[in-house]
C-alpha cells in the first residue's frame, strides 16, 4: 500500500507542472478569441485551486456561451439548491445530479478554503452561529464557489474577445 502511495505520489508530482503549464496557456475560448489572457491563471490564481481542479473546471465550462449564466454552471455542477422541505422545517439539500466530477472539484476548492483560507473559515463560523450544520455550510459554499468560479472564467474570456471589425 505504502509503495502503492509513493508511486502515485511521483506519479502526481511529474504530470503537476506540465499540467500547470497548459493550463496557463489554455485558451479561454474558440478560435476567434484571441489567447493572451487565457481563463487557466485567473482559475490558478484563486484560493484552493490547483492545476487538476482548474483543469475539471475548464473542461466542464468548455468555453464562453456554453453555459449561459451563472445558475445553470451550479445546476451542471449539481450544486444548485434543491427544496427538500417538510412540515415545520424550510431546507435544502444537495443536488445528486449533475457533473459528478465537477462536483467534486468544487467539494476539493471547498474543503482547502474551510482548513486554510481565512475568509471562508470566518463564513463557516458565521454560518454555524445561524444554526446551520457541516453539511448545510458545504453546500452553500460550494454553490458560491461555482458563482464566482464561473465569474472567473466569463470574465477572462470577456477580456479576450477581438472587436468585430465591421
Amino acid at each position: 500500500m505504502q509503495r502503492s502511495c509513493r508511486f502515485l505520489g511521483n506519479q502526481l508530482a511529474d504530470i503537476d507542472p506540465e499540467l500547470a503549464r497548459l493550463i496557463q496557456e489554455h485558451p479561454a475560448g474558440p478560435a476567434r478569441l484571441i489567447q493572451e489572457h487565457p481563463a487557466g491563471p485567473a482559475l490558478l490564481a484563486e484560493p484552493g485551486v490547483g492545476p487538476v481542479v482548474a483543469a475539471q473546471l475548464l473542461i466542464s465550462w468548455s468555453h464562453p456561451g456554453r453555459v449561459r449564466s451563472e445558475a445553470a454552471f451550479a445546476s451542471l455542477a449539481g450544486v444548485a439548491p434543491l427544496e427538500a422541505s417538510s412540515g415545520q422545517r424550510t431546507r435544502h439539500r444537495l443536488n445528486r445530479g449533475g457533473d459528478r466530477t465537477l462536483n467534486r472539484a468544487l467539494h476539493t476548492i471547498a474543503i482547502t478554503r474551510i482548513r486554510c483560507h481565512a475568509e471562508t473559515r470566518a463564513y463557516e463560523a458565521r454560518r454555524t452561529l445561524q444554526g446551520k450544520t457541516h453539511r448545510e455550510i458545504r453546500r452553500c459554499l460550494k454553490r458560491t464557489l461555482a458563482r464566482g468560479l464561473y465569474r472567473v472564467m466569463e470574465a477572462a474570456a470577456a477580456s479576450q474577445q477581438v472587436p468585430s471589425a465591421g
